[in-house]
C-alpha cells in the first residue's frame, strides 16, 4: 500500500513539475498581458472608490425587482456574497486543475489572459456608465442617515490610493452595472466554452441566475444594474473572444514547447509509414476551429515527462 501511494505521489509530483515548467514559459511570454490586466483591476477599484466620494444618498428609486422579491434584510446580506465567493473560488480552482489532473484542456496562463481581457473591457464600460450618472444607492449603508453613504475627503493621496477590503464591501455609487455579475458571467461563459462537464455548466448558469435574484433581494443593486450586466457582459465577451486567437488544443497530447529535432523526425517517419501526408507541425499544433470541446469527453493529455 505504501509503495502504491509513493508511486502515485511521485507521478503527481512529475505532473506538477512538468506543468509548472510549461506555465512558467507561457508566463514569460505573456507577462505583459497578465500584469496589464491586474493593473486594470486596481484602476477599476480606484474608480469605484472615487465615485463613492461624490455619491449623494437619497430616496430609493422605484424598482420592479424590489416589489417582486422579498427583502432579505441587512442581517442576511452575506447570502449573496457567499454565492459569489463560491463561484469565484470554484472558477479559480478550475483554472489550476491542469497542475493536478491528467485530463486537461486549457493552459492556466492563457485562460487567465482571456479572462482578464474580458474583465477589462466590461469594467471600462462600467466605469463610463456609473460616472455618467450617480444613482442613490439602495444598499443599507448607502441610504440617508448612514455615515458610510459618503466618504470624507482624503487627507493625503495615499489614503485614496490604498484600497481596503472594507471599502470594496461598503462602496456606494458604482451601480450600473453590477461588478459581481461581470465576474460571474465572465467565469461561467469561460467554463461554458472550455469546460468539459455538461452538468457543471448547467449548475453554473443556474447559480448565476440565483445570484442575480439574491443581489436584488439583498438591495445591493437595482434590477436595472443586473439586467444591463446580463446583456452587456455577454455581448462584450462574444465580440472580444472573436478578436482573440484560439487557444491551442491540449487533448491531442501536444506540448506547447518546441519539440527536439529527433522527436520531430520520429513523428515524420510515423506519419509517412501510416500514409498521412502533410506537415507534422500543422498536425501537432492544430487549433480548434471554434474553441469548443466535446461535452463529458475523456480525452487525456499525455504529459511529456510521464515516460521519463
Amino acid at each position: 500500500m505504501s509503495l502504491y501511494i509513493g508511486r502515485e505521489t511521485f507521478k503527481l509530483w512529475k505532473r506538477i513539475s512538468a506543468e509548472t515548467t510549461t506555465e512558467v514559459n507561457l508566463l514569460a511570454e505573456n507577462w505583459k498581458y497578465v500584469l496589464g490586466g491586474l493593473i486594470c483591476q486596481y484602476m477599476h477599484g480606484l474608480a469605484a472608490r472615487g465615485v463613492h466620494y461624490i455619491h449623494r444618498p437619497g430616496p430609493t428609486l422605484q424598482d420592479t425587482g424590489f416589489f417582486l422579491l422579498p427583502e432579505l434584510g441587512e442581517e442576511r446580506a452575506y447570502v449573496s456574497e457567499t454565492v459569489f465567493t463560491f463561484i469565484f473560488l470554484s472558477f479559480v480552482l478550475w483554472t489550476f486543475h491542469p497542475f493536478i489532473f491528467k485530463t486537461k484542456k486549457i493552459y492556466t496562463v492563457l485562460i487567465w489572459c482571456r479572462v482578464l481581457s474580458f474583465l477589462v473591457a466590461c469594467q471600462f464600460l462600467r466605469v463610463l456608465t456609473f460616472y455618467s450618472t450617480q444613482l442613490p444607492g439602495p444598499n443599507y449603508h448607502c441610504r440617508e442617515g448612514s455615515r458610510l453613504a459618503t466618504l470624507p475627503r482624503p487627507d493625503n493621496p495615499l489614503e485614496f490610493l490604498l484600497i481596503m477590503p472594507r471599502g470594496v464591501l461598503y462602496g456606494c455609487g458604482d451601480l450600473i452595472f453590477s461588478s459581481h455579475m461581470i465576474f460571474s458571467l465572465v467565469f461561467v461563459r469561460t467554463y461554458q466554452k472550455y469546460g468539459t462537464r455538461r452538468f457543471i455548466k448547467q449548475c453554473a448558469w443556474l447559480t448565476v441566475v440565483i445570484q442575480s435574484l439574491l443581489i436584488i433581494a439583498s438591495r445591493k443593486h437595482y434590477t436595472v444594474d443586473v439586467v444591463v450586466a446580463w446583456y452587456t457582459v455577454n455581448l462584450v465577451v462574444f465580440f472580444v473572444d472573436r478578436k482573440l486567437a484560439d487557444m491551442p488544443e491540449r487533448n491531442i497530447g501536444a506540448p506547447i514547447l518546441p519539440l527536439s529535432k529527433d522527436v520531430r523526425m520520429k513523428e515524420e517517419n510515423i506519419k509517412l509509414v501510416n500514409g498521412n501526408p502533410g506537415d507534422p507541425v500543422d498536425w501537432r499544433l492544430r487549433n480548434q476551429a471554434n474553441g469548443k470541446v466535446n461535452e463529458d469527453s475523456n480525452g487525456l493529455h499525455v504529459d511529456v515527462l510521464d515516460g521519463v
